[in-house]
């Protein structure tokens, strides 16, 4: 009955390759989209419209019993926009320098870690099969956009790195747990949040890289045309999963228990 219940109500997505390449695309997308929202138009307009935006897709996303692709991965677009607008506000208007952002972040992200385990007895993804546990998800997703979103701030300006050299400083991070998880087995749990964190600033440098003017260190491409472009490509991808359904979770995994 159990394992019935879990095929049932799972709520996320199985990792496969099409996972990673959705999410790498989804947090460069945000990082354009969050940028020229808040230059094309009031701050606090672009951030109100970030919240509802989330909001809503979180209301569809608890709506529902059991993973659906689209609905998903626009929460997931949602919290890239709105978790990037959360730690450019934290800098730009509160002053916040990212070195203090990113580990007050980490700390968050750290909390509820702590909370989620301390509840369930698992942070593994393949047990989102509760409303409780699906909450700790999501915070622990916006929390990790955030601190994503202010470390790689914080490496290509405040380290002086430049978008670029961030880019393929956190590519490598990115590949190094599956390395390490495929040569010496390492923790999956462990393995996967760590690559998770590690997409969000690896997506946004690249997307900032683009993004910026050449003045500082960027291509200088309209951000509006990155963010539909990189939007296009999501659709495509979103569309086939949804098609195929190779991403949905045949049968829960031994972790979750």
């Amino acid at each position: 009955m159990r394992t019935r219940r879990q095929q049932l109500f799972s709520k996320v997505p199985e990792i496969t390759v099409y996972f990673w390449i959705v999410k790498v695309l989804s947090t460069a997308m945000g990082e354009a989209t969050s940028d020229y929202l808040v230059y094309a138009m009031n701050h606090y307009v672009a951030v109100a419209l970030g919240a509802i935006g989330l909001v809503v897709s979180l209301v569809l996303q608890f709506s529902v019993r059991r993973y659906v692709a689209w609905i998903y991965w626009l929460v997931v677009c949602m919290v890239a926009v709105f978790g990037t607008m959360v730690a450019d506000v934290a800098h730009i208007v509160l002053g916040i320098p990212y070195a203090v952002s990113s580990i007050a972040f980490a700390i968050i992200l750290a909390i509820v870690f702590l909370c989620w385990y301390a509840a369930e007895r698992t942070l593994s993804i393949h047990s989102i099969f509760t409303r409780r546990r699906e909450v700790f998800y999501w915070a622990t997703v916006l929390a990790t956009f955030a601190l994503g979103t202010a470390t790689g701030d914080m490496t290509a300006r405040t380290l002086n790195l430049g978008y670029l050299t961030s880019g393929l400083l956190f590519a490598v991070l990115f590949a190094l747990p599956a390395l390490a998880y495929w040569l010496f087995g390492l923790n999956e749990i462990f393995a996967f949040w760590f690559a998770y964190v590690m997409t969000r600033p690896l997506g946004a440098s690249f997307a900032d890289w683009f993004g910026m003017p050449q003045s500082v260190g960027g291509l200088g491409y309209p951000r509006a045309w990155i963010s539909l472009v990189l939007t296009i490509f999501i659709v495509i991808f979103v569309a086939y999963l949804a098609k195929t359904r190779k991403d949905v979770q045949e049968r829960p995994s031994d972790s979750a228990e």
